[in-house]
């Protein structure tokens, strides 16, 4: 994919470019060793071809919120360049809509929308899902008036806990065995 902006992007350096090449993958671990050498060959490829660019490795679930250099293994030697970057998809939407909660608000109004698709679709089945069963029995727990709205911060809370607009909880992303039912509590309280 190909992002251009006619009035330029800053990168977190202060650098500004005008188009941004984009690779994107759908969770930080989708790629081995090889693929993230070759993305990365790729990527540095294009910067010879354009000077006036930037390249992204977008996750749509990556471990954190991020905008940083990439760094990864070429030939076994570390590489990195300040125009090959690692980001969320979090700031890749703040990146090209100008707005730092825009990924957050569009999650708010998805549950709305599948609801609308769900109720109006003939032939529309859900399957059988324990993990959405788990997660309507957290929301019907909780103290939360509107279901609709705790049932769909407990599903993004799962995988967005540090993007914007999400990390309001009770977190400390240090510790690995941190429960993700608590920081959804502690986000439920805060709402």
């Amino acid at each position: 994919m190909i992002y251009k902006n006619s009035d330029g992007i800053i990168l977190p350096e202060g650098e500004k470019v005008h188009t941004v090449y984009v690779e994107m993958k759908n969770k930080h671990n989708t790629m081995n060793s090889a693929s993230a050498g070759k993305t990365y060959i790729k990527m540095q490829n294009q910067l010879l071809a354009d000077d006036d660019c930037a390249c992204f490795l977008v996750e749509a679930i990556a471990q954190r919120s991020q905008n940083s250099k990439w760094t990864t293994t070429v030939d076994g030697r570390r590489v990195s360049h300040r125009r090959i970057r690692r980001v969320s998809l979090d700031e890749f939407y703040s990146i090209v809509t100008g707005e730092k909660d825009a990924f957050y608000k569009m999650c708010m109004l998805l549950p709305d929308i599948i609801k609308g698709v769900v109720e109006s679709g003939s032939g529309i089945k859900t399957p059988h899902d324990t993990v959405l069963e788990e997660l309507t029995a957290f929301v019907n727990n909780s103290s939360e008036k509107n279901k609709d709205i705790s049932m769909a911060l407990a599903i993004y809370m799962l995988g967005f806990s540090t993007y914007y607009g999400f990390e309001k909880g009770e977190q400390d992303n240090s510790s690995p065995d941190n429960s993700d039912i608590r920081r959804i509590k502690g986000y439920l309280k805060n709402v």
